[in-house]
């Protein structure tokens, strides 16, 4: 069966009624919410959601998936919940039990995302994920994909929080077998021992990591980039004060704008450069803007390359080979900027960062390999590009449809920066306590990443049931994080749930792995120090000394490989005048 949009808003505003109408009457199997203390380190058409500035419709379909609450805010736990922590193995109902929709034969389940006669479209993956929470419950099995293994959804945090925690000192996680294929197999000439962090597993990836992750992660290394990223971010509101119409509008394409913008951030830290894309009048077929075509085609054709039958396994079909074209041109770029800064440093110019060196001299002094420099610039551009940047077009939305928590956050930049010509420093930024709540929210409610995952590396007791090692554990941020079993108020917009008591927060409890935008544990974003510090510095460079406001049609969100919003992104810009 085809859902159409308009068809399924309906049939979700049906079941929600349904609901309320049941929370008020009392259920004698409610227990209380569950929530963990714990503590965490911390071209297929698409579906679509349509957002409003005062709430989060989208959080309909969640709700769907939730628990039946009752008026005092109590949930019943899900089936057999109280025994799953302390069921063994060998008690453990069979995995053949575990719901979800039944392949048919041959086909398997990868009929349902077939061209006219599947069920959903390759870009539905938000959707697909409540509606699975919706039609199963808290565990499902989406087994029978042609050329892969089993998915399995989890939807509850404490089942998630225990396959986290059990996990050994080389965590698998799914993910694009493409990359994996062109690595390992395709370019294995140049990849050799030394394949990466994205889309490697075992041994491999625990050495690379472990090579680069002091100078990635260490907090003194960031930091020092503060003020180069400043001034990259300067540059890029000069810019925006340039595209400005009569109107002080964007323009439509302004998306495109803030990806310049992230690829410039990401080298200056990866490839110690500046790249030049926020030059004006940049050409079509410009370095800048061809390295922003190719990350955008290699993250965003992942889905169709994986969910469909895999063809491209046994031949070069036309989307394998441009895939591949656009990775050589990474391999190709990095390389280049590599060699750049290593001819640099032997030349004793030292690109350095308050007389310390940068991330990249770092890297390259303590390894003395090029090599590894180029993978690791590869994976935080590959990766990075694209998702800081949809990251951003859903945080600077929603700040400009949402003017009550917009003018809380210039208030706060106002206290903290009363002069907007001074220099950011991280003292500031460590104090900027609501815009990083903000960002919080916004990836709670419109998680960029709509999911995390691991694959079990051994036969592991999840939500009573066996699941065997080898099978794909999804864990849906998107779903999770609007769930109200785990997040107190869920479905309202409130970043002060993110405060301490002492900073204006609202008390509410949320379960520790129901927003992890970065993941959790060893396999945590590598880059996330970096990115963090990137997204402060925009919103606090640009909301100090503008206001942002929307006049246009409400924005859908939808999921390429990340879950943005859709559309131009006309934000009218106007200067604070104080």
């Amino acid at each position: 069966m085809n859902y159409t949009r308009h068809r399924l808003i309906r049939e979700l505003t049906a079941v929600v009624k349904l609901q309320q109408q049941q929370q008020q009457q009392p259920s004698s199997s409610s227990q209380p919410v569950r929530f963990n203390s714990s503590n965490t380190s911390n071209p297929d058409g698409p579906i679509r959601y349509t957002h409003s500035t005062a709430s989060c419709p989208h959080m309909v379909a969640g709700a769907l998936g939730n628990v039946s609450t009752d008026t005092t805010g109590t949930a019943p736990q899900s089936v057999n919940s109280s025994a799953r922590n302390t069921v063994r193995l060998e008690d453990a109902r069979p995995y053949s039990e575990v719901p979800g929709p039944k392949p048919l034969p041959i086909l398997g389940n990868t009929w349902r995302v077939f061209p006219i006669i599947g069920q959903y479209k390759i870009s539905d993956v938000a959707m697909i994920s409540f509606l699975l929470h919706r039609d199963y419950g808290r565990i499902v099995r989406l087994g029978g994909l042609i050329g892969r293994p089993d998915l399995l959804f989890v939807y509850d945090c404490d089942e998630i929080e225990k396959v986290y925690r059990n996990e050994g000192p080389t965590p698998f996680r799914p993910s694009m077998p493409s990359l994996v294929k062109y690595k390992s197999e395709l370019r294995k000439d140049f990849f050799g021992d030394l394949p990466g962090v994205v889309g490697v597993h075992g041994e491999p990836w625990r050495e690379f990591r472990s090579r680069v992750q002091k100078p990635v992660l260490q907090l003194s290394t960031v930091r020092r980039y503060v003020a180069p990223l400043e001034q990259v971010t300067e540059e890029f509101i000069d810019r925006c004060q340039q595209l400005l119409d009569e109107r002080r509008e964007l323009p439509e394409d302004f998306d495109n704008e803030i990806h310049k913008w992230s690829l410039e951030c990401i080298g200056l830290v990866a490839l110690d450069a500046r790249l030049g894309c926020l030059e004006p009048n940049l050409a079509p077929d410009s370095e800048p803007q061809q390295i922003i075509n190719a990350a955008k085609y290699a993250l965003r054709n992942v889905a169709t390359l994986e969910l469909k039958a895999p063809y491209w396994r046994y031949f070069p079909t036309p989307l394998w080979s441009k895939y591949v074209n656009n990775m050589d041109y990474f391999v190709k770029i990095c390389m280049k900027y590599i060699k750049n800064a290593t001819q640099r440093m032997q030349r004793n110019e030292s690109r350095a960062l308050d007389g310390e060196p940068s991330l990249l001299e770092r890297v390259i002094k303590s390894e003395n390999d090029e090599k590894l420099a180029v993978v690791m610039a590869l994976d935080l551009i590959l990766v990075g590009i694209d998702t800081i940047s949809m990251a951003v077009c859903s945080i600077l939305y929603q700040l400009a449809t949402r003017p009550d928590e917009q003018q809380k956050l210039y208030e706060e930049l106002k206290r903290l920066i009363p002069d907007p010509k001074t220099p950011l420093t991280i003292q500031l930024l460590d104090q900027a306590h609501y815009l990083k709540a903000f960002i919080k929210e916004v990836l709670r409610v419109y998680s960029t990443v709509i999911g995390n995952g691991r694959t079990l590396q051994e036969d592991t007791v999840i939500c009573g049931y066996r699941i065997p090692k080898g099978v794909q554990c999804v864990f849906p941020n998107l779903v999770l994080g609007t769930m109200e079993e785990y997040v107190s108020d869920a479905q309202r917009f409130k970043p002060e749930r993110w405060l301490k008591p002492n900073q204006g927060g609202s008390g509410d409890q949320l379960h520790p792995f129901a927003s992890l935008p970065y993941g959790y544990g060893a396999r945590m974003c590598l880059g996330r120090r970096f990115a963090d510090l990137e997204m402060q510095i925009l919103l606090a460079k640009l909301l100090r000394s503008f206001k942002l406001e929307y006049h246009h049609k409400p924005l859908d969100y939808v999921v390429t490989f990340m879950y943005a919003p859709e559309g131009a992104l006309r934000f009218k810009m106007t200067p604070r005048e104080d």
